[in-house]
This record gives structure tokens, C-alpha cells and sequence, in this order.
């Protein structure tokens, strides 16, 4: 077995279901926490506010887009990216295909591709230049935060890599860079990926039960 088949076979099977299992042991446990018992007259549907809590968040209010929009742009360029990348560009759908799902979809043309990676590549780095240049972003980050950035930085990095098709090697470094990242993501702050919905759900579900508008 070569270090190809290696790291799309085994390792990468091992890596998935470190995702899966360690995703759910966490979601699982946050859910399991619970919400303190309210035992006042509700006024209003904690499930709508917890609907509302979700997609309100998805349209800053002015005052605070004003103060930061270069965050904003740079947190949607990089997120609806990374996300076009994963689920959109052939090779990736491909590997679906063939390792997963058993059946695929049409691709984003090449410059596309491009243009997405171009994107995605530049709201990570104004994300992070922000993380360590703004006063409280730098002083509220520790190494895990760089870490996560960095390490799905290369990810991306080694995927445009391996697009060129070039060699063999830039795509076994491409999936061990990705099996190293779904083993890490469950157990860093990049789960907020999935409990981002929990957190603003669990306020606007408060905020819906005692009949306030968000």
C-alpha cells in the first residue's frame, strides 16, 4: 500500500469517523446540559425565537455592521467559500463519489474554482490579519485560534496544489492535511461550525419565551 492509498483509505477512514463520533459527542453533551427550569408565565414561543435566533444573527444590525464590516465580508467570503469548495469542485465531488456517496453532481468550471479559492483564500487571511492586529481580538485569542486558522489555511492551500494534478505527492500531502484536520476539529473551537446554531438558538429561544422581539 503506498501513502496515496494510505491516507484516502485507512487514515482517512479513521479521520472520518473521529469526526462524526467526536461531532456528536459534543453536540450530544451540550444538549444534554440543559436550560435551567423558567418557571415564569411564558409570553411568547421559545421554538420561534429559537428559528428567529438563528436567522436574525445572519444580518447584523446596522449600528454594528458599520463598526464591522470588514469582518463581516471577510467571515461570509470565507465560510460560503470554503463551503463552494468543499461540495463544488470536481475533484471533491469525484472523491465523493467514489469514496462515500456513490453517485455525484456537476462541478464548478476551473475558473470558477479559481475565483472561489480566491475568495475563501482572502476572507481567512483578513479574519485572521484582524484576529491579531484588533486590540480585543488579540487580547480574547490564545494559540488554538491561530491553530485552527492555520491549519485549514493549509487545507486550502494544499488543495489548490493538488488541482494542478501534477503529481501524485501534492495530493497525498493534500489528504493527510485534511485527515489531520478532521481529527482536530471536533476538539477545537472549529466545532462552532456546528454549535454556532445551538448558541444563538438558545437565546433567541430565552428571548422568544419572555415575549421579546429580536
Amino acid at each position: 500500500m503506498g501513502f496515496l492509498d494510505f491516507v484516502e483509505g485507512p487514515l482517512f477512514v479513521i479521520a472520518a469517523i473521529t469526526f462524526v463520533l467526536g461531532a456528536l459527542w459534543r453536540v450530544i453533551g451540550i444538549i444534554r446540559i440543559g436550560r435551567k427550569k423558567d418557571i415564569s408565565p411564558p409570553k411568547g414561543s421559545a421554538a420561534a425565537g429559537f428559528i428567529k435566533g438563528n436567522l436574525r444573527h445572519f444580518f447584523p444590525r446596522g449600528i454594528f455592521a458599520r463598526r464591522t464590516w470588514l469582518h463581516i465580508i471577510g467571515g461570509y467570503g470565507f465560510h460560503i467559500g470554503l463551503f463552494v469548495l468543499v461540495f463544488f469542485a470536481a475533484p471533491h465531488i469525484a472523491f465523493l463519489d467514489d469514496r462515500i456517496l456513490g453517485f455525484g453532481w456537476q462541478g464548478m468550471p476551473r475558473w470558477a474554482f479559481v475565483l472561489v479559492a480566491d475568495v475563501a483564500f482572502a476572507g481567512l487571511i483578513v479574519l485572521w490579519v484582524r484576529r491579531i492586529s484588533d486590540p480585543v481580538m488579540r487580547l480574547i485569542s490564545d494559540w488554538e485560534d491561530h491553530f485552527g486558522s492555520w491549519l485549514t489555511f493549509l487545507v486550502m492551500l494544499t488543495g489548490c496544489l493538488a488541482m494542478q494534478q501534477s503529481h501524485d505527492v501534492l495530493r497525498a500531502v493534500h489528504m493527510l492535511v485534511i485527515d489531520v484536520w478532521l481529527i482536530y476539529f471536533p476538539f477545537s473551537r472549529l466545532m462552532h461550525a456546528f454549535t454556532f446554531v445551538l448558541s444563538r438558538g438558545n437565546t433567541g429561544a430565552t428571548y422568544g419565551r419572555k415575549g421579546m422581539n429580536l
